[in-house]
């Protein structure tokens, strides 16, 4: 079987797991709207937003790049160093992860009246962002060590699933919209979740053969390496999460959370196209270490195709049906499915100009990206600043819609300058008439 025809098939799988556990959370964010008010539900994803953000910082940018050498120590059967660089991410987690639950607090006093809403539910959210970080260090290592759907369930059916019985469990016990309660509840059931999920790494782990010749870990490969990819995570995978912070001082509650339920929308659609390039990866690497431009070139044009492909339908599904997915929520959420619709459209273009990040990192040249996503950064601000108070949902919309193509486009041109690799579809295009 082709690699187009298994990342197809693959994604398929796993982007069905995912609706399924997104199925859970949309239950959930729907009963939290409808039983205990917009607003209510406006602050859980402002929580759930800051949890993701500080849950990219605490493995320290470690986790960013695990997928990259879990594949290559795997591939070369280095259990050494794998062995290494996972209990330095695990420590990054712990130590990092432990100073912002117990001191990180007094940054909400920074925030305004976003920060006042953190503050309340402050250390239930870092524990949450704990547990997040230990999924992402987990899932990227077992991605790379060729075991996806071990790597993404927990996050993609478990996950969900705690989500939606800690709200039942709290709405049926308390009587009363209690959100720091099952937040709690949440966090410490999503850290007990981990420890299963740490088991399957390690079984995986022991897998890697360990050599008898000793040499220094080459922490300054993965920090030169991870470094960089802190940003561009944030600014990539977590664009959304900023958004939503930046955007909860110039929306009213009730329509941040209609822009914030479009958004989670949008990251599940998303979701799809990450989990192709992911896969992609080993095969990417395995290519450019043998130094082979032509397979390498394929690669990235089987998974841009698949990509494009999977991109382009659910952004048809999203815009013809996504209103009615949005009644779950009620009557007033409706007015987030013209707003969605431009987030989903943005992805296709995300996906037509390719993995760029990627390969610059694969070559060597990881602070590349840094300017294209400083570019999509300023770009965001300063939309939301024009268009969101006069146009609301369909400014904040529009504003995130150029920051991702500025970036996507600058990132592209970035990586043919620096590497000679055109990693766009446009690139297979102008090969067809050779």
């Amino acid at each position: 079987m082709s690699i187009g025809k298994r990342l197809a098939s693959r994604s398929v799988i796993m982007f069905g797991l995912r609706v399924g556990g997104a199925g859970f959370i949309f239950l959930v964010q729907a009963a939290i709207a409808r039983a205990w008010g917009a607003e209510a539900l406006g602050d859980y994803l402002l929580a759930i937003a800051a949890a993701n953000l500080l849950a990219v910082v605490m493995p320290l940018g470690f986790q960013t790049v695990g997928t990259y050498f879990a594949a290559e120590y795997g591939a070369k059967g280095d259990g050494r160093n794998l062995r290494r660089f996972l209990t330095r991410s695990f420590a990054h987690v712990g130590i990092v992860g432990t100073a912002i639950t117990a001191l990180g607090w007094p940054v909400t006093y920074f925030m305004g009246e976003t920060g006042e809403h953190l503050l309340a539910l402050w250390v239930p959210t870092a524990l949450i962002a704990m547990g997040t970080a230990f999924t992402f260090v987990n899932t990227t290592a077992l991605v790379g060590l060729k075991r996806p759907l071990m790597g993404y369930l927990p996050d993609m059916v478990l996950r969900p699933a705690l989500v939606i019985t800690s709200f039942a469990i709290i709405a049926l016990t308390a009587g009363r919209a209690d959100l720091n309660a099952m937040l709690w509840l949440f966090a410490l059931s999503l850290l007990a979740l981990e420890l299963g999920h740490f088991f399957l790494l390690y079984r995986a782990v022991r897998q890697v053969p360990v050599s008898d010749e000793y040499a220094p870990a080459p922490s300054r490969r993965w920090w030169r390496f991870a470094a960089p990819w802190v940003l561009i995570t944030l600014a990539a995978d977590y664009f959304f999460d900023i958004n939503l912070l930046m955007l909860a001082e110039l929306l009213p509650r009730a329509e941040l959370a209609i822009f914030g339920v479009s958004t989670r929308i949008f990251a599940l659609v998303s979701f799809g196209v990450v989990a192709v390039y992911a896969m992609t990866l080993p095969e990417m690497f395995e290519a450019e270490s043998k130094k082979d431009a032509e397979a390498l070139s394929r690669r990235l044009s089987e998974a841009n195709i698949v990509a494009i492909l999977l991109s382009g339908a659910l952004f048809v599904g999203v815009a013809l049906f996504g209103r009615y997915l949005l009644l779950l929520f009620g009557e007033e959420f409706v007015a987030g499915a013209w707003p969605m619709s431009i987030l989903c459209l943005a992805l296709v273009v995300r996906a037509a100009f390719g993995p760029a990040s990627m390969v610059l990192s694969m070559r060597d040249k990881p602070f590349d990206s840094l300017p294209a996503v400083g570019l999509g950064l300023v770009a965001l601000v300063a939309g939301n600043a024009l268009l969101v108070p006069p146009y609301g949902l369909s400014g904040a919309a529009i504003s995130a819609f150029i920051a991702i193509t500025l970036w996507s486009a600058a990132l592209w041109a970035t990586a043919w300058r620096r590497t000679g690799v055109d990693v766009s579809i446009f690139a297979r295009f102008r090969a067809l008439p050779a």
